[in-house]
């Protein structure tokens, strides 16, 4: 990284943004932190990272032990319109929606851009575990983190280039021990802060109730086989996802039981064996190619969920979006989640995978 730039350093007050801020500060960029205020608890729950005002604070500290000015910029009306009402929606309509996509690609990065040339810095760069390259041509790549534990690459791929071409994300070539480690080194007053594993608006990670307390409705219905016999009850389709395991409400007993579909129209949440899960096809909706649009089926590995490792498959482009044929059965298909294409570790396109 050459230094001498203008960079915007958005902080979220944990450590792999303050790290992020660290090491730019050391390659000598000129920096200005900002920390977006995306989201207030209600009713006495608690807030996540991002959210919380320990978090602010702890973003301002590092500012202040950085020597670089801070400010808060209120987005709770964009992070609500764009993030929280399509989440819950998303999971009314028996969906499982990805929350931290739309995040990056409609509330985070374009805004921050627009902050960065208000402030008249040139670049925004994030704590992001991923990598942005250049081609022959020069033009840009999008790439796994090299921490594949870590890599956000999976929510990224909708940003749109000409946001990438100004983004700098520090961490991508590093693991997260070796962050904490540069934290320490160069004594981020938060280094060893511990991780938050869940949504930042949902802290508890309890989903079915956060969308009871947004919405005041509760609604109640059956789970069933395949064949429609009522094994049990639910307290909402909401509370439920393709794959799940636990928490269906109908006892133990062997074999276990899997959610294989949900029906939001009829209350009903549909329980299968785990061979039920497997599929060789799948569709995905709202493409987004990092480059031109691909006209031809082509190669690839595809990504469906987070923590799902990319499987190979032929991807075809169709009017909506493209489709997706394993080579070998895929488990778990969920809609509303992600599909991202690879090659390698390059990010090809993605788009949400489709009922």
């Amino acid at each position: 990284m050459s230094g001498g730039e203008r960079v915007l350093v958005a902080m979220s007050g944990g450590v792999d943004s303050s790290v992020a801020a660290a090491l730019l500060k050391e390659a000598g960029h000129d920096l200005v932190g900002v920390t977006l205020h995306l989201w207030d608890a209600s009713g006495g729950h608690a807030v996540g990272r991002c959210c919380a005002p320990e978090d602010r604070e702890d973003a301002r500290r590092t500012c202040d032990h950085l020597g670089i000015p801070h400010y808060v910029l209120d987005e709770r009306r964009a992070f609500r319109e764009r993030v929280v009402d399509p989440f819950v929606a998303g999971y009314l309509a028996g969906t499982t929606p990805s929350p931290c996509v739309h995040c990056n690609q409609e509330v985070k990065l374009g805004r921050l851009l627009e902050i960065a040339r208000d402030l008249g810095a040139t670049r925004v760069a994030t704590g992001h575990y991923a990598r942005i390259t250049r081609d022959a041509s020069n033009a840009i790549r999008l790439h796994r983190g090299h921490d594949r534990e870590k890599d956000q690459s999976y929510f990224l791929y909708g940003v749109p280039l000409d946001v990438l071409d100004r983004c700098m994300f520090p961490l991508g070539e590093l693991r997260k021990g070796q962050t904490r480690e540069e934290g320490r080194r160069l004594g981020v007053p938060n280094w060893d802060k511990k991780d938050s594993q869940e949504l930042c608006f949902v802290p508890d990670g309890d989903v079915g109730g956060f969308i009871e307390r947004e919405t005041g409705v509760a609604r109640t219905g059956e789970v069933v086989d395949a064949s429609g016999e009522v094994l049990g009850h639910h307290d909402g389709v909401y509370r439920f996802t393709v794959g799940q395991r636990r928490g269906l409400g109908i006892g133990g007993g062997a074999p276990p039981r899997y959610v294989l579909k949900i029906l939001p129209d009829e209350d009903r949440v549909v329980v299968g064996d785990v061979e039920d899960l497997a599929a060789l096809t799948a569709h995905a909706q709202h493409a987004v190619w990092t480059g031109a649009s691909p006209a031809e089926p082509f190669e690839a590995e595809v990504q469906v969920r987070y923590r799902h490792r990319a499987a190979p498959a032929r991807v075809t482009p169709t009017p909506e979006g493209f489709a997706i044929a394993f080579h070998e059965p895929a488990r778990a298909i969920a809609p509303g989640q992600a599909a991202v294409v690879y090659r390698g570790d390059q990010v090809i396109g993605g788009g949400l995978l489709a009922v």
